[in-house]
């Protein structure tokens, strides 16, 4: 009779590790998936990015400076993208995002380009990007949250540690983002 208990013990503790293991892999793998999806919206921008310059480079050649910081931080976040480091990634799209406000910014000062059918169409592409690049940000922190937090309660911390599964890192916006814009009348 002993022999039976212990025996069902030895099965319900399997089956509840099996059960853990198999959670915490459905939850990386939903994290990897969002990355991914993340990284495809990247790909989009950074495949829009030449044509944009392109565009501006007709209306403003004196401009170069600014078009020329563009396209080095496009550089700058493909070759980060191709690390598949996060925090990378993360800064150097953080990077990206902030010369693309110059070129919008450089485009009020050029009628001519705001009215360029080209520049609109590639700008609301661009806008559309960065749109649901913004909400892959958000589908990648979420499934972050749910395994970080699969990590940290108990009993998986035990397990997930032993098993070598670490905390992966948020998406998070850059300091330069985080600052209270100024509003002038």
């Amino acid at each position: 009779m002993t022999t039976w208990i212990i025996l069902g013990i030895v099965v319900l503790l399997a089956l509840i590790l099996i059960a853990m293991y198999n959670g915490l892999i459905r939850s990386k793998n939903r994290v990897d998936e969002a990355w991914s999806d993340i990284d495809v919206q990247l790909k989009r921008r950074h495949d829009l990015i030449p044509n944009l310059v392109e565009t501006v480079k007709g209306y403003a050649a004196h401009e170069q400076g600014t078009l020329e910081n563009v396209i080095k931080a496009r550089n700058a976040a493909m070759q980060a993208q191709d690390s598949r480091d996060p925090k990378a990634v993360l800064e150097a799209e953080n990077a990206l995002s902030s010369t693309l406000k110059s070129i919008f910014a450089l485009a009020e000062s050029y009628p001519d380009l705001k009215a360029n059918q080209n520049f609109l169409e590639l700008q609301r592409d661009l806008t559309d990007t960065e749109d649901k690049i913004m909400a892959s940000r958000r589908f990648y922190n979420t499934n972050v949250r749910d395994f970080n937090t699969k990590l940290q309660v108990f009993p998986t911390n035990i397990f997930a540690k032993q098993l070598g599964f670490k905390a992966y890192n948020f998406f998070e916006a850059a300091e330069a983002e985080k600052e209270t814009v100024a509003v002038k009348f």
